[in-house]
């Protein structure tokens, strides 16, 4: 019939050609869209369920798909377009949306869903000022999104808040359609007296009143892109609130600020109570591989740091928290502003985040570990300073400074403001107990209390985050992490003659540790390093800025907003008796016995603690000034030639000779006193003579040395480890490197291959430097050797056939019997086998040298001379005293020493020791020792870049 009728009608017979026909002729167009559109009524009329009836359904979604391929098509065309004008007329949205909220049809909502988002895009008739077409959607939006509706795919609640938030930004470009969307209900004082406490807390305000602003609430805790829309639009909400003045009413009095606060409270609340930090078994960094680390246990209960479900609810908290700092940002009415940092205050941090800082424990797991990585995470990650001021005003138990109250402007949005806090103070006061207190116990006791905690992960974590804390946040440290004392003039800097002294000492130091590297270049790229780290110290950007005004105008302060934020940093430097620095140097004096990750971290403090340009290093760091002395007698020292006595005082010739002389004394050395060394000093020297020590103890010590640094050369240039393959047979497995402990698999590893034939990540660490230095038998050293050449897999392979013939195979033992039966020489054809074999042998030497238990040697302290005095009387020595005085030398002697019987007493890791209790040394491997000397050696150079950056960059050298 079909066929007939387009004959009779002298319409084309081509479906194609027909609907291009009717897409270019608009009253074609529109008659075909009116066409659909009565269709679509009369089938909706004669249902009478939808959700039951499948064929009227069906039927619908289709007429849908066309009217919006309809008004989609058109809008891309010339005008005139009659067929948006007809939707517009005719209100045709109405019946749409009516049809969706009764459908209970996912298919049918997701057509009506984009029928109005075609609509919204036309930019015609304007739609989104319409109320009409205002109150169907937002009808439509809350039905289907509501508790009563059906459970609808991710897909269309992405597109449903994809058209919350384009209506949003329709609202930004143009506030004046506001109203549409937006019909406050005010509620007077009358009316708040039949509101009960708990309604008056959650700022229960008519959900009618904006409809679209609950509905992006719900879903901005959703990840991935439905939660980035339902985040950005409610910024713009908020945003447009600085141009209403009822917008910004309505959105104090809602509750937006206790539903933020809750969330972030609840996102908080998801994350694991314990933790532990562990790496991947293919990624694990290659200064663990090469030391005594080991995977940390966990379970159901203790969560690993590189779990996916772990990261995910981290990346999730994170988000939300970023979230709360845009808003901040966006938000342009300074009563939204403190109405939020009050809920955030009151509800996150004293209800949430300080208990659990306070409840944590490393008694049976690693909740403070978790707590502190938290908030490590949550420093890094907020830079907003009203977030960072409350956050660490409140946990550094700052002292509150009371601003003067302004005048009763009789502003209806401070008012409302202050409802509601009121309505929070009385719900928080019925609501909790007695709420712990900071000024009893403070993040800066907790923080001093888990440096000296016998987990080691939890001092690593306490570690980073006082890095980040100084990096960061340095002004909040100064009065209350730090022990801190002003310096008032330039008398404080040190003189030119110290500073080349105190970077030779530092130098030294390193080179005393040894190696055959050439360390210009590795100084040369932590001089760069160091200096863009000091340069991006917050601190530094008054200090180093050019001043281009020639009125000298101070730069801006920081755009606090709270009264109680902490002044600008001024010139400072750290007390010696500072008990944050002398934990950490308590740390350092046990450097080779160490974690290799906590002394990555207390280096890296260290450093963290030089950086500021207002820190001064001298009496901490280096030398103090007033502790300098000078050899009168020195020749290189001699006093320039007196001027003419004629000569003016007053007059150039004199000045300039003043200012040489001035100049040549600061150009003096100090005497070098080992008793005016700070502590750091100190113990840095006692490290270097502790290496001393172990290249006495252990073979082959700068060999096995030399071999680790190259091991860290090669693993800094090699590619990305590849994801580890199945197992092999022994055969063809590639030789791992000696001497390297075998890390131990994640506890699920092993439940899942017991037979552990997976390489580990260290074993494939090891393939890949393996492959980097090619075979055994391969000739020429880059560094110039003829006779060896060291191999990163700590092994030592004679390179040519003197060598090889004047060098006997390791642990073998020779009989006559063996003499006799002794083998023909070497022959060119098996000298690959015997290469082989030896580097074998040679490999199972290091392997047993750098497997062995050491502990931390005894280093004879420096004898200091006895300065006799010829002017002091005879002391009379009684019978009793005399008897007693072998007793009485070896008691001062033992107190000298660190306290006689006490020294044996030596404390466990991170604890003390009861008296008469011996602890067990601690030993760990020489692999281990290894891999802290190369540390400790870069650590050194790193301090006398510090040194020389500072001293270019704020001019802390006195020359006059």
């Amino acid at each position: 019939m079909d066929f007939w009728s387009r004959l009779l009608a002298h319409t084309p017979l081509s479906s194609a050609s027909s609907r291009k026909d009717f897409a270019k002729d608009p009253a074609r167009r529109l008659h075909r869209f009116e066409k659909e559109y009565s269709q679509l009524l009369h089938t909706w009329r004669h249902s009478s369920n939808l959700a039951h009836d499948d064929e009227a359904a069906e039927q619908i979604e289709i007429r849908l798909q066309e009217l919006t391929s309809l008004l989609s098509d058109e809008s891309r065309r010339p005008l005139p377009h009659p067929c948006i004008s007809f939707a517009a007329a005719k209100q045709v949205y109405i019946p749409v949306a009516k049809i969706a909220t009764s459908s209970y049809n996912e298919w049918i909502i997701k057509e009506a869903v984009l029928f109005f988002a075609t609509l919204i895009e036309s930019e015609e008739e304007a739609f989104v000022e319409n109320d009409n077409f205002s109150g169907s959607l937002t009808n439509l939006l809350v039905r289907i999104t509501g508790a009563n509706s059906i459970r609808l795919s991710a897909e269309i609640e992405a597109r449903i808040v994809e058209l919350a938030f384009n209506i949003t930004t329709k609202i930004r470009l143009n506030p004046e359609i506001l109203p549409a969307w937006f019909k406050s209900h005010h509620h007077g004082p009358h009316d708040a007296k039949h509101i009960d406490d708990h309604d008056k807390f959650t700022g229960k305000t008519q959900k009618q009143d904006f409809p679209l602003f609950y509905l992006l609430m719900d879903y901005i805790h959703h990840e991935g892109k439905v939660g980035d829309f339902a985040r950005t639009g409610l910024l713009y909400i908020i945003e447009a609130a600085s141009s209403s003045v009822l917008l910004e009413q309505w959105i104090v009095e809602s509750d937006l600020s206790t539903l933020m606060a809750t969330g972030l409270g609840a996102l908080y609340s998801q994350l694991s109570r314990k933790l532990v930090i562990d790496h991947p078994s293919n990624e694990v960094p290659p200064c663990l591989a090469l030391s005594d680390y080991e995977h940390p246990k966990s379970n159901y209960e203790i969560v690993s740091s590189c779990s996916p479900e772990f990261l995910s609810h981290v990346d999730t908290f994170l988000s939300h928290l970023l979230f709360w700092q845009d808003v901040l940002n966006h938000c342009k009415s300074v009563e939204v502003k403190s109405t939020l940092l009050e809920h955030f205050q009151v509800i996150f941090l004293q209800q949430l985040l300080y208990p659990s800082l306070l409840e944590s424990s490393d008694v049976d797991g690693g909740s403070s570990v978790a707590v502190l990585t938290y908030l490590r995470r949550i420093l890094e990650s907020v830079d907003h300073p009203d977030m960072i001021n409350l956050i660490l005003h409140y946990l550094l138990a700052l002292p509150d400074v009371v601003s003067p109250a302004p005048a009763d402007s009789g502003d209806i949005v401070s008012a409302a403001r202050k409802r509601k806090s009121l309505d929070l103070a009385t719900m928080m006061a019925s609501k909790s107990e007695e709420a712990a207190d900071p000024l009893l116990f403070n993040l800066v006791d907790l923080i001093r209390a888990c440096l000296r905690s016998q987990n080691h992960q939890t001092v690593h974590v306490t570690l980073q985050l006082v890095s980040t804390i100084l990096k960061r946040h340095h002004r909040y440290a100064v009065t209350t992490l730090l022990d801190t004392e002003g310096v008032l003039d330039e008398s404080h800097h040190r003189t030119a003659g110290a500073q080349a002294q105190e970077i030779d000492y530092l130098m030294a130091l390193a080179g005393t540790i040894g190696g055959d590297d050439t360390f210009n270049e590795l100084y040369e790229n932590l001089l760069r390093d160091t200096l863009g780290r000091v340069e991006n110290h917050p601190c530094s950007t008054p200090l180093i800025t050019p001043k281009t005004s020639t009125n000298n105008h101070q730069l801006p302060a920081v755009p606090d907003s709270l009264p109680s934020a902490p002044r600008s940093v001024r010139s400072h430097t750290l007390r010696p008796e500072d008990p944050l620095l002398n934990i950490m140097l308590d740390r350092l004096e046990t450097f080779f016995t160490n974690p290799v990750e906590t002394n990555l971290c207390l280096t890296e403090a260290v450093i963290d603690l030089a950086v500021c340009g207002y820190m001064h290093l001298e009496g901490w760091f280096l030398r103090s000034p007033q502790s300098y002395h000078f050899d009168e007698d020195d020749e290189e020292d001699e006093e320039l030639p007196l001027p003419d006595p004629s000569l003016d005082p007053e007059s150039q010739e004199y000045a300039e000779y003043v200012q040489m002389q001035q100049l040549k004394e600061c150009r003096r050395r100090p005497k070098w006193n080992q008793s005016s060394l700070p502590r750091l000093l100190k113990v840095l020297q006692l490290l270097c003579d502790q290496v001393e020590a172990y290249r006495e103890q252990v073979p082959r010590f700068d060999d096995l040395l030399q071999q680790r640094r190259e091991a860290f050369q090669i693993a800094d240039h090699a590619p990305p480890i590849p994801t580890p393959s199945r197992a092999r047979t022994p055969s063809s497995q590639a030789p791992t490197v000696a001497g390297t402990p075998s890390i131990e698999k994640g506890m699920f590893d092993e439940a899942r291959n017991p037979s552990r034939e997976r390489p580990s990540g260290l074993e494939v660490f090891a393939q890949r430097i393996l492959s980097e230095l090619g075979t055994p038998s391969r000739s020429g050293s880059p560094r110039g050797r003829k006779e060896t050449r060291r191999v990163a897999s700590e092994r030592v392979v004679p390179m040519n056939d003197a060598t090889l013939l004047r060098t006997p195979i390791p642990n073998r033992s020779f009989s006559p019997t063996s003499v006799a039966s002794a083998p023909a020489p070497i022959s060119w054809d098996n000298r690959g086998d015997i290469l082989n074999s030896q580097a074998k042998a040679f490999q199972a030497i290091d392997q047993s040298i750098l497997a062995r238990r050491i502990g931390i040697p005894e280093v004879k302290p420096p004898v200091e001379p006895i300065t006799l005095s010829y002017d002091r009387k005879p002391a009379i020595v009684s019978a009793d005293s005399a008897e007693g005085g072998e007793d009485a030398s070896d008691d001062a002697e033992g107190e000298g020493e660190g306290g006689g019987e006490d020294a044996l007493l030596a404390p466990s890791e991170d604890g003390e020791t009861d008296a008469g209790t011996v602890v067990e040394e601690k030993t760990v491997s020489v692999s281990h020792v290894l891999t802290n000397v190369v540390l400790l050696q870069s650590f050194l150079f790193e301090m006398a870049s510090v040194v020389q950056v500072r001293a270019g960059l704020f001019d802390e050298v006195r020359y006059t």
